[in-house]
């Protein structure tokens, strides 16, 4: 059975699983699909296209699945997916998707933490940390087990990939690639992430074929398509070497200095 104030709305098409607990001063919107075993403290918004799983945690003044704030954005049917397990606290946005993608993703068992905004089309992986007021511009691909710092600046189209440390306080145009930290400022890469891999249980022996590929990438003797032939020869293709060498050669923007 839930638990909904009746201080709070539910629109009577909203879909409710079972064990929820809403508080006070919630809104739920019609077009909501929520699972099971949620908690949304006081004033949380869901609006219109939200799809929210089981045993998220939601906090105090969160607005999920909000228009996109994109001036191309004319009202198309589109939808705003939280998987499970969530911790969304206080102030966060999440805007649904756009015509571009048509949904906007947030994957599971991650922190966003106080006043993050998620822009519209985005597609954050599972097991993230986003730190305090930290924003991603539109269609923004965050890959899993990322840690991202507080107030980062992330503009549209960026790809960070996994396993990153990227500092409080970075703003930054272009890709982060995968298993590093990045810092300073301007932003650039600050060596991989050693102790975040060694917590998650990578091998020193992959540590270190990891570090050698970026040594080739950013020692500035090649060029991209060059360093990736270096790396192929070079190197055993792990799943990690072939990850990196698939998110440098796919990159758009271009990879972080």
């Amino acid at each position: 059975m839930n638990q909904i104030s009746p201080l709070s709305f539910v629109h009577p098409e909203a879909k409710l699983g079972e064990n929820n607990v809403i508080g006070p001063f919630c809104f739920i919107d019609r077009n909501t699909v929520i699972g099971d075993n949620n908690h949304f403290q006081n004033n949380v918004t869901i609006n219109y296209g939200a799809r929210i799983g089981n045993g998220n945690e939601i906090l105090a003044g969160a607005s999920i699945s909000t228009k996109p704030q994109d001036l191309k954005f004319r009202g198309e049917d589109t939808i705003c997916e939280i998987g499970d397990n969530n911790s969304i606290r206080e102030n966060v946005t999440i805007s649904r998707g756009t015509a571009a993608k048509g949904t906007t993703v947030v994957g599971n068992n991650n922190l966003l933490m106080e006043n993050v905004h998620v822009a519209h089309d985005c597609i954050v992986g599972s097991g993230c940390v986003i730190g305090n007021s930290t924003k991603f511009a539109g269609e923004v691909t965050v890959d899993d087990f990322a840690i991202i710092s507080a107030a980062v600046l992330v503009h549209q189209f960026c790809r960070i990939g996994s396993y990153v440390m990227i500092q409080g306080g970075s703003r930054f145009s272009m890709d982060v690639p995968p298993f590093i930290i990045a810092g300073k400022e301007p932003i650039r890469y600050a060596g991989i992430n050693l102790v975040g891999l060694r917590r998650r249980g990578f091998t020193n022996e992959t540590i270190e074929q990891v570090h050698e590929a970026y040594r080739i990438i950013y020692q500035g003797k090649y060029t991209r398509a060059e360093a990736i032939q270096q790396i192929r020869e070079k190197l055993p293709l792990t799943p990690e070497i072939q990850y990196i060498m698939d998110f440098v050669e796919a990159s758009q923007r271009g990879i972080i200095k």
